[in-house]
């Protein structure tokens, strides 16, 4: 890597200078021996001046492929916030369509989006410092290094696709699966083309066969259901709206509105599991849960991190208290209640082992 002035060869910037004077350095001396301040000697600027461009020695190696990742955190977000809900199709939808939307139960586009993002961070990707290091990793002493720069890559693109994916209904678990399998996808995609020789063919062709890969894994298996959805009819349904949303705290996740008046919106309800329980059963979480009180066929459960608290803002915000919070043998605080839309919640709070 030579920094020399060529005919017509643009001249070098100095984040290109740092970085070709870097990995000379770290050919010459390896990477531990090699300080900011000789690198900012050999790159000929002030050593305050390699803090403009880079944090640290390791950013001169990862800066290409973190400006990347950057733009698909940033591009998920953007992807999802920016969805057109408020189409001719959706405005045509009859309230039965817009009770089960099938189309955002499985929302394909969180995972299109995934993939479509994934592919776009090796566009215009060249050979850079991160390529010659992985091609190098020995020489330079960066083996340590490197795996452990490389899993802070892995987990922030990981993060960004568990997200994404649990934003768009898959459950938290192959979310958290899908995420890793897509980092480790990009990481591996790198990682081959560098010892390919990088220049040789583009970064496009491996993260192309590594998101095949992926995709598998964020793909639910044929017949697997993607989200528990519970559709209630709200005849007050601002207030019901109010209630769940602003005083409950369920986030608002969608709303649609068709003709005829006709509305609906969706709340964001944490993790779903259902819960079947026969006649017997419901009778001793009765007598548990309530002096005399009994359940109705479907009763709503929410997980809260302070059942007492909670109850008592439900109920100064108009809900009926049925039983104040208690603690069951099975280690968790419950307190029943009765909400707008006449529906019977039970507030329950993980105890934890004793």
């Amino acid at each position: 890597m030579s920094t020399e002035s060529r005919p017509g060869r643009p001249k070098a910037s100095s984040r290109e200078t740092l970085a070709e004077a870097a990995c000379e350095l770290f050919l010459e001396r390896g990477f531990e021996a090699t300080s900011i301040a000789d690198i900012s000697s050999r790159a000929g600027v002030s050593r305050s001046s390699f803090f403009n461009y880079f944090a640290s020695k390791a950013d001169i190696l990862w800066a290409g492929l973190d400006e990347r990742i950057a733009a698909f955190e940033a591009r998920l977000v953007v992807d999802e916030g920016t969805a057109d809900l408020d189409t001719p199709a959706s405005r045509a939808l009859d309230l039965a369509d817009l009770g089960t939307p099938a189309s955002r139960a499985l929302d394909p586009a969180a995972a299109a989006a995934v993939h479509a993002g994934v592919t776009a961070m090796a566009a215009d990707f060249v050979p850079d410092s991160l390529a010659l290091a992985v091609m190098n990793a020995g020489a330079m002493g960066l083996e340590v290094e490197l795996e452990r720069e490389a899993s802070f890559r892995r987990s922030r693109i990981a993060r960004a696709v568990a997200d994404r994916l649990t934003r768009g209904g898959a459950d938290r678990l192959h979310a958290e699966v899908a995420g890793a399998a897509w980092a480790g996808a990009v990481l591996a995609a790198v990682d081959a083309w560098a010892h390919d020789g990088a220049g040789r063919t583009s970064l496009a062709r491996f993260l192309a066969r590594a998101a095949e890969a992926a995709a598998a894994v964020s793909a639910a298996p044929d017949g697997h259901v993607r989200q528990l959805r519970v559709v209630v009819q709200a005849p007050d349904f601002d207030e019901a709206v109010a209630f769940y949303r602003d005083v409950v705290g369920m986030p608002q996740a969608e709303a649609y509105e068709a003709d005829g008046g006709a509305r609906v919106v969706i709340l964001e309800a944490g993790r779903a599991t259902l819960e079947l329980a026969n006649p017997a059963q419901v009778r001793f979480i009765d007598g548990v849960e309530t002096d005399g009180g009994t359940s109705d066929r479907i009763r709503i459960a929410l997980e809260v991190d302070d059942a007492v608290a909670s109850a008592q803002r439900l109920a100064a915000a108009g809900a009926d208290l049925e039983a104040s919070a208690r603690e069951t043998p099975w280690r968790s605080l419950n307190a029943r209640l009765r909400g707008p839309a006449d529906l019977q919640l039970t507030l329950f709070q993980e105890l934890g082992p004793q």
